[in-house]
């Protein structure tokens, strides 16, 4: 999120993994995942695309006025991260995510996520022994295409 807004709350859709509201977007995870793992990338320009198997892959636009963002997590506040954008503005944001597969079942946070996701056991290095990695690339959407 980024910490120049007051805390907002993205419309609560439970059919979608990622969900924006003006400074911020929220990944829904299962509720089995206590500790994530999260690599954050500044890109000049929309990165390549990383052909590792991610569980989950999507891309949203997210208007950051300040520039400086922090982590929010429901236990654990808003903590700093040592990110800063070059400027406000109306940014992409890549998000890219697996899960642990020795740790056990997942379940899906979607609407009727009662059923077990479909997670290939192993652990990969990104995920250090954690539940969960994310790796979000962000880049600026070019002046010329904001507001068409």
């Amino acid at each position: 999120m980024d910490t120049a807004l007051d805390e907002h709350v993205p419309e609560a859709d439970r059919s979608k993994w990622l969900l924006s509201a003006p400074g911020m977007v929220h990944l829904r995870v299962p509720p089995q995942v206590i500790e994530v793992a999260v690599r954050l990338e500044s890109w000049s320009a929309p990165p390549p695309r990383n052909d590792a198997q991610w569980f989950g892959q999507e891309e949203v636009e997210v208007e950051l006025p300040g520039g400086d963002l922090a982590i929010e997590t429901i236990d654990g506040g808003l903590t700093d991260v040592p990110l800063s954008l070059p400027s406000p503005g109306l940014y992409t944001m890549r998000w890219q995510w697996i899960f642990h597969g020795d740790r056990g079942v997942f379940t899906s946070p979607l609407r009727g996520g009662a059923a077990p996701l479909p997670i290939p056991p192993g652990e990969r290095d990104e995920l250090n022994g954690k539940d969960q990695y994310c790796l979000v690339q962000i880049w600026r959407v070019p002046a010329d295409v904001e507001g068409e």
